[in-house]
């Protein structure tokens, strides 16, 4: 990518990925019922439905028609060059095993890199009728309105979210660190989409997360909705979020967490 290339607006590129969630959102919710698994990735729980597939090409037909230049990537189908600054990040179907199993928490995600950096964001979150949406350095709103996350609790008053991997080895050291997370903390809960819980931490249906084996396309559009909200987003020992951990709460408490999960190996397998 040539950066002498003039730089889009990240509130166009905004407004697309806005339009775009919201018509991958309904072709998602029209083929719920009734869904079968396709096959699986990873391991025998990690799945992918053949809306997931629908849902993604969808999504870069629409995208590619609009900015023909630009890249994308998605979970389904990999990393697609392009001659532009613009790089998509697209998880058509973010907690797929939720919508496998007719559960409401599941979520569209779109984000829009301009030289690696996120600028733009939309998650549909389709049973809940949501659309929430973030420009760099302009703020997050949730269905039009601006969205500003409440302020920090204590690390004891503090609900939790957090997830789990499709390894059985990755599992067992994330249930050797809830044990000792839990004593510490008001409750934890484990909705099973990244998606979901970041841009639910922005609403203030949770207070912190944390999760081991995100993606790119996991955290960037959600990530960037829970920064603009107000919400510090990163990773392990300081630094920004990666597969090996994401961390996320209103500064001041996201400091507690951070520390507690250090030496408890919440970024390792064990």
């Amino acid at each position: 990518m040539s950066s002498t290339q003039s730089a889009p607006d990240p509130e166009a590129l905004r407004d697309l990925a806005v339009a775009v969630a919201a018509e991958a959102g309904a072709l998602a919710a029209e083929g719920q019922a009734g869904i079968t698994v396709l096959e699986t990735k990873s391991s025998p729980t990690d799945v992918v439905t053949k809306m997931d597939r629908a849902t993604e090409e969808l999504i870069r037909a629409r995208l590619l028609a609009e900015r023909p230049d630009d890249a994308v990537l998605g979970e389904e189908g990999g990393n697609e060059s392009g001659t532009s600054r613009v790089r998509w990040v697209v998880d058509p179907i973010d907690g797929t095993v939720n919508y496998l199993y007719g559960s409401p928490d599941w979520g569209v995600a779109i984000a829009a890199e301009v030289d690696g950096v996120v600028v733009a964001a939309a998650v549909h979150i389709p049973s809940r009728g949501e659309m929430f949406e973030a420009v760099l350095g302009g703020g997050a709103r949730r269905d039009g309105e601006p969205l500003r996350a409440p302020d920090a609790v204590p690390l004891d008053r503090a609900l939790v979210a957090t997830g789990f991997g499709y390894f059985p080895e990755r599992r067992v050291q994330q249930a050797r660190v809830l044990l000792e997370v839990v004593p510490h903390i008001r409750d934890i809960r484990r909705g099973g989409s990244a998606a979901v819980d970041l841009t639910g931490l922005a609403t203030g249906r949770y207070n912190a997360y944390y999760e081991r084996g995100l993606h790119a396309w996991d955290w960037s559009a959600p990530g960037l909705v829970a920064t603009e909200a107000g919400l510090r987003v990163g990773g392990p020992r300081g630094g920004p979020p990666s597969e090996d951990l994401v961390i996320a709460a209103r500064p001041g408490l996201y400091e507690e967490l951070a520390e507690l999960l250090a030496p408890l190996g919440a970024d390792t397998d064990g």
